[in-house]
């Protein structure tokens, strides 16, 4: 490899430069220089204030190494442009022009980041969530203290909350849930938290960080991303509350306040799973349900400034919930919650419309795609039949399409006579006056599409994929 060549790979790998502003001198006073480190956090005892162990982080935030590192994630990650247009592509090219403004006033701690792209999106449930998409620049920034802030945090946090932290999963949550259910927590606390990443309280947020981090400058950088502007329709909105779900920093943010809710579940003694804002607890009896959701909800709101939605939150027997997608059953076993089902049928509609215009192949292709990561997470249910009759479904929906790209009579005569239907057979669904739905449940249909037709296509069958997982 030519040293041109050598010196191209070093520059993609490392953007940013070692510098001497991102070093101090060493203890030893020798005129040498010393990465500065971010002390490991001990234990839950941790919780009392510590701002000793937690100095000096804007400078490990700036270390080339950690840049570089973050730079990685956000490429990796893909994502939208924010308000000033700059593509994830794009970032390579800025960070060799304006790396040392960037260290400098991150340093300084005059770094000001811009308004975010506000983006509403449907919720699964109804309704419309608020994203707020950061530009480029401002979530390679995020991504970097995250990087330094998450091994400082995550160790002290409770070993109920799942969300958004290494190491563990929603399926984690779920097998824990279904343990508390099988020892007899029959009656579940759902609660749901009203728009939590909108409302947010700021001043708390921030009381919550400084226990733990005593550098102003970091403090002061995080307060103004939380403060950020939200771009929406041509107006920027100044906000006051809220950390809008879209920056790597919102995940960590959450469970930094939701942590103190985790806490007091702890202190009284309850079972309970969190992941994210979606928080149930498992008790024995309905009584003692209602009297934990008062207590708790006076608990949100008094101290931690959190509205729960009363329409949304129950107590009820553990079956008539769903909790992460999945239904928990009274012993302990796992099903997929009938609004899990519907929403995958929702899916499949969009992709199998008749009108689409793209090929069979296509979309199988498309539904593959789909269909391989849904059967992923849902193999911990019991769902067997479930995933049984969806096959069927999904098969006669291509058949309908199938049927309707050959138009007329004698397309789809032909069409059936070359996978093997008699022509008498054939030409009596051709000439049908059904409707194409209907078509596709003929027993025609049926014999010249058959499963292993669907198989040669390259189409997943839900069943078979589950039974393998099962394994």
């Amino acid at each position: 490899m030519s040293a041109a060549r050598q010196q191209g790979r070093k520059s993609q790998l490392s953007l940013f430069a070692e510098q001497e502003t991102l070093l101090r001198p060493d203890a030893n006073g020798d005129g040498g220089t010393r990465a500065v480190a971010v002390q490991e956090s001990q234990t839950l005892t941790a919780l009392r204030p510590q701002r000793a162990l937690a100095s000096g982080l804007l400078e490990q935030i700036c270390e080339p190494a950690n840049l570089n590192r973050a730079y990685r994630k956000v490429k990796a990650n893909k994502g939208a442009a924010g308000v000033d247009g700059m593509t994830v592509g794009e970032l390579k090219a800025w960070i060799a022009e304006h790396q040392w403004e960037l260290v400098s006033s991150l340093l300084a701690g005059d770094y000001q980041p811009q308004p975010v792209r506000g983006v509403q999106i449907p919720k699964p449930g109804g309704g419309m969530r608020q994203l707020g998409i950061p530009t480029v620049v401002d979530r390679l920034v995020q991504q970097a203290i995250l990087q330094v802030l998450e091994p400082l945090f995550d160790p002290t946090f409770s070993a109920a909350s799942y969300g958004f932290r290494p190491g563990r999963s929603a399926h984690q949550a779920l097998r824990q849930a279904a343990e508390y259910v099988s020892e007899g927590h029959g009656i579940v606390v759902d609660l749901d938290l009203e728009k939590f990443f909108d409302r947010v309280n700021h001043d708390i947020l921030m009381s919550r960080l400084a226990r733990r981090i005593g550098d102003q400058r970091l403090l002061r950088l995080i307060r103004r991303f939380l403060q950020a502007g939200l771009m929406q329709d041509g107006v920027c909105v100044t906000r006051y509350e809220g950390t809008p779900q879209g920056g790597p920093l919102s995940p960590l943010l959450s469970n930094v306040l939701l942590d103190e809710l985790d806490q007091e579940l702890e202190r009284r003694g309850h079972r309970f799973c969190r992941y994210a804002d979606d928080c149930n607890i498992y008790v024995r009896s309905p009584a003692a349900g209602q009297r934990v959701m008062a207590s708790v909800s006076t608990f949100l709101e008094r101290r931690l400034h959190l509205r729960v939605n009363r329409e949304k939150s129950a107590v009820a027997f553990v079956g008539e919930r769903k909790f992460l997608g999945y239904r928990l059953l009274s012993e302990g076993r796992l099903a997929i919650a009938p609004e899990s089902l519907d929403r995958a049928k929702t899916r499949v509609r969009q992709i199998t419309r008749r009108n689409r215009g793209i090929s069979l192949g296509r979309m199988i292709a498309e539904l593959n795609s789909f269909l391989s990561g849904w059967v992923i997470y849902f193999r911990h249910a019991d769902c067997k039949k479930h995933l049984q009759r969806l096959d069927e479904w999904i098969r006669r929906k291509l058949r309908c399409v199938r049927l309707k790209q050959r138009k007329r009579a004698k397309p789809i005569a032909d069409w059936l006579r070359q996978l093997g239907v008699p022509e008498w057979r054939a030409w009596l669904l051709a000439l049908s006056g059904k409707g194409w739905w209907r078509k596709a449940g003929s027993p025609q249909a049926n014999e010249a599409m058959t499963i292993a037709w669907f198989e040669e296509q390259g189409l997943v069958s839900l069943a078979a994929r589950y039974a393998s997982l099962k394994e």
